[in-house]
């Protein structure tokens, strides 16, 4: 499964890049995260809910940063196991780049699954994928516009 995306969001390159290396604003942002423990810093933990279709699972898992085009670009990987439910694993290439006031964020993610999530059928995974995206993106702008208001 792949997502790719381009958001606009109004604040600085650089406060952007910090937010998204920031343990706290990441945990508010990500939907159904209970937990996101910073271990080093390219090293992250976190616990998550996710209802996809008929199956709810907790996943915990790890995330590993390479932030060696940073600030302009960082990739990630990662992997998670929600028990029965099933596991994943895959990983994402981020872009920033400033434009005025505002900076493009672009991503690019890819995505593998397994166990009883997987026989779901991939419609219903890459739509509820979308859609946690999109809904990360959305709080992600809307924390970083309380910021700036504040």
């Amino acid at each position: 499964m792949e997502l790719k995306d381009e958001i606009i969001i109004n604040a600085p390159k650089e406060r952007v890049y910090a937010a998204l290396n920031d343990p706290e604003i990441l945990r508010q942002c990500i939907p159904g995260c209970e937990e996101l423990v910073q271990h080093s810093d390219t090293e992250l933990e976190a616990k998550i809910v996710l209802k996809v279709g008929p199956v709810k699972a907790r996943f915990s898992g790890d995330v590993q940063l390479d932030k060696s085009g940073a600030p302009d670009a960082f990739s990630l990987t990662g992997q998670g196991n929600g028990g029965a439910a099933g596991h994943a694993k895959g990983g994402a290439d981020v872009t920033l780049v400033a434009d005025g006031d505002n900076t493009i964020l672009t991503y690019d993610a890819k995505a593998q699954i397994g166990g009883k999530l997987a026989q779901l059928g991939s419609r219903l995974i890459q739509s509820t994928a979308k859609k946690i995206a999109a809904k990360f993106f959305k709080n992600f702008a809307e924390v970083l516009d309380a910021e700036q208001v504040a």
